[in-house]
């Protein structure tokens, strides 16, 4: 029997598919936190692994021995108590471990559901980012299959379970210009056909496919129908504008479901999102379940709330005390990370020279520290054998404001298009008490990254101007960059 990892399996699409495969796959269900009934390994084919998957150290342990992935992961839910990211990043980080740990592991397959790409130049935040995603994906030698999808319809969802309480909680509903938008939603039960026919299957390997339902219709038609499967009767009165801000506010006031998660869907909604025919999709027989009956099919079903499940997540990491802090910064041409982290101590030291010092030695531990005390405020120590010519790791391995030395880390990574560097800190504990950390530590690391994008930025004009030509120099027997 054949193993199959499904990242993100806690969600409403992971679950459901869980029960679909179990029984022809051996499945391994990745999860932060696996939910408390988590059967015990080995079980019924089924072994759900804790996996951290802003670690590329567990990406590479969980998928040990997995012949293909389904990934299914979005980071617009909480994952830390403080997070100094734009969503974007962070999913780009997410998906550049899965696809190295992929590659390391010598897997057959990633299988990915994205969103359905509309045929205008310009997209939206959320459908750049999953573009992104999906590119990032398919850099490792593993072969990608995309599923890019719209509105999947399904209990627990939090896409539908937004729509429904905006249309039972709104009996008359301001109706803006992005109404008149086109979609073609899916039902999940064809969405989860899809996923098993891709698996594993030669001809997938590589494709990108667009999965939908039979209908074309409004968004204001589907408030309509969905209101109609609620045995509700409801009210539209359009208006002339599309204003992201307002509509952000309304669909946040009444659906209670979190900014961060309805402020890029709502931007995505000028979009027609209309699936592009594909001789392979019919290959997969999808159910081709109508929009009326997926909706009465959602309303029936049962299952915790996708907005309730948000807030419990945001509980969890709200008693916790961890930092995560991804910058996206410009790469000088011709450059990469190992040189933008070799790079960093070094113009730190300048930059913070008349308040701090800065000392670095030939193995790659950087202290930052007062110039008045002898112990360091941080202490990074550079782990030379999980680090690339792309990829660039520190462990914050001490200091007056580090409350641990365990999984803190500091990692510079370049994009899988060698036009930018994520600077990320992760899981970092900060020694001083919350509300100082927040008004100071955390404010001035901010500054310091944007002060160093603005010194990377003009790096990489000036060396644009001379073009790129030059070799780095280094020092004998360093692995730092000294010019």
């Amino acid at each position: 029997m054949r193993t199959i990892a499904i990242a993100g399996a806690s969600g409403f699409v992971g679950r459901a598919l869980i029960e679909r495969l179990q029984g022809k796959y051996r499945l391994i269900a990745l999860g932060r936190n696996p939910p408390a009934q988590a059967r015990r390994a080995g079980e019924s084919g089924l072994e759900w692994r804790s996996c951290d998957l802003y670690s590329l150290r567990d990406a590479e342990d969980v998928l040990a021995g997995c012949d293909a992935a389904v990934y299914l992961v979005h980071s617009m839910s909480p994952s830390a108590r403080l997070t100094q990211a734009r969503f974007e990043d962070a999913d780009l980080i997410l998906a550049d471990n899965f696809a190295r740990a992929a590659e390391r592991n010598g897997l057959k397959q990633i299988v990915y559901v994205g969103g359905i790409l509309p045929s205008q130049s310009e997209l939206s935040r959320h459908l750049a980012s999953r573009l992104e995603v999906e590119r990032a994906l398919g850099s490792g030698a593993a072969p990608l299959t995309a599923l890019r999808a719209g509105l999947v319809i399904g209990a627990g969802g939090s896409s539908f379970q937004i729509l429904q309480r905006l249309v039972e909680r709104l009996p008359i509903m301001i109706c803006p210009a992005w109404m008149r938008s086109l979609t073609q939603p899916v039902a999940l039960e064809d969405l989860l056909i899809a996923l098993e026919s891709a698996l594993l299957k030669r001809e997938f390997y590589g494709r990108t496919l667009d999965i939908s339902g039979p209908d074309v219709l409004s968004y204001a038609e589907l408030i309509r129908r969905t209101a109609r499967a609620l045995g509700l009767r409801r009210w539209l009165v359009p208006v002339p504008f599309f204003s992201p801000q307002l509509s952000v506010l309304w669909v946040r006031l009444f659906s209670g479901a979190n900014r961060e998660l309805i402020a890029p869907l709502v931007e995505s909604l000028k979009h027609d999102m209309l699936a592009k025919p594909d001789p392979l999709v019919r290959k997969m027989k999808l159910a081709n379940i109508s929009t009326d009956d997926a909706l009465r099919a959602a309303v029936a079903g049962t299952a915790q709330p996708g907005p309730a499940r948000q807030a419990q997540r945001q509980r969890q990491y709200d008693s916790s005390r961890t930092v995560r802090s991804v910058q996206r910064l410009p790469l000088p041409a011709g450059r990469d990370a190992r040189w933008v982290a070799r790079r960093y101590p070094l113009w730190l030291k300048r930059f913070l020279r008349p308040f701090l010092k800065v000392d670095i030695n030939r193995s790659g531990r950087t202290r930052i520290g007062l110039r008045f005390m002898e112990r360091a405020l941080l202490e990074l120590n550079f782990a030379e054998s999980r680090s690339a010519a792309d990829r660039q790791l520190f462990y914050i391995s001490g200091g007056l404001l580090a409350r641990s030395a365990g999984r803190d880390r500091l990692e510079f990574r370049e994009t899988p298009d060698g036009a930018s560097i994520l600077a990320a800190i992760h899981d970092f504990e900060p020694a001083l008490p919350w509300p100082i950390y927040n008004l100071t530590q955390a404010r001035a690391h901010l500054f310091v990254m944007h002060s160093f994008a603005r010194y990377l930025g003009r790096r990489d004009r000036s060396r644009r101007r001379r073009g790129s030509g030059g070799a780095l120099r280094r020092e004998p027997g360093s692995p730092f960059v000294t010019a």
